[in-house]
């Protein structure tokens, strides 16, 4: 089995090792694929692709990670049809915007979803997105444990020079440290 896990990773973070690290438990995954957005869609990113995709290398040393040149979940799914049938997996939060998402009934045509669950994140926002679904059956829950961090807090703090070392994988806090990065 296949998973599929993508993100912007601006820097990659202790939060996304450990939603890594339960989906391959949750769903007994044989492999996991990490999906470096390269200009995500939804988002702006502060780091340039090359670096986040070195950065994600380092923080998910045991899985294949790639560079995902498609601003969007579904442009990516039709680039990639060996995919089909993987299980692409989000967290809950990213789960409750599922919805606008492009495509999203097209997206799960491709691919079953498995949401990470945790407090914050209400069960029943989720749940009123899974009802509005086309086949809410293809999207499967699994439990995280609670890990506050988000790289959106951890840019700014690290520009200033703290150390968030505590909150990301060893091997993504030396290359920061070595490279300088997100710093002004």
């Amino acid at each position: 089995m296949i998973g599929l896990f993508g993100g912007a990773f601006d820097p990659p973070h202790a939060g996304h090792v450990a939603l890594a690290r339960a989906a391959k438990d949750a769903l007994a995954l044989d492999r996991l694929v990490v999906l470096v957005a390269a200009a995500p869609g939804h988002k702006t990113v502060a780091t340039p692709a090359a670096t986040r995709l070195k950065l994600a290398r380092a923080a998910f040393p045991d899985d294949d990670v790639v560079l995902d040149e498609h601003g969007r979940t579904i442009d990516l799914l039709e680039a990639h049809p060996e995919w089909r049938g993987a299980t692409f997996i989000v967290g809950g939060d990213e789960f409750a915007d599922f919805l606008d998402w492009k495509r999203p009934d097209d997206v799960l045509r491709h691919v079953r979803l498995a949401v990470a669950t945790r407090p914050g994140v209400p069960r029943g926002r989720l749940d009123r997105v899974t009802a509005r679904l086309e086949a809410p059956e293809r999207v499967t829950f699994f439990a995280l444990p609670p890990t506050p961090v988000a790289s959106r807090d951890l840019r700014p703090r690290l520009e200033a020079g703290e150390d968030v070392s505590g909150e990301l994988p060893p091997a993504v806090a030396a290359l920061i440290e070595a490279e300088g990065l997100y710093r002004r």
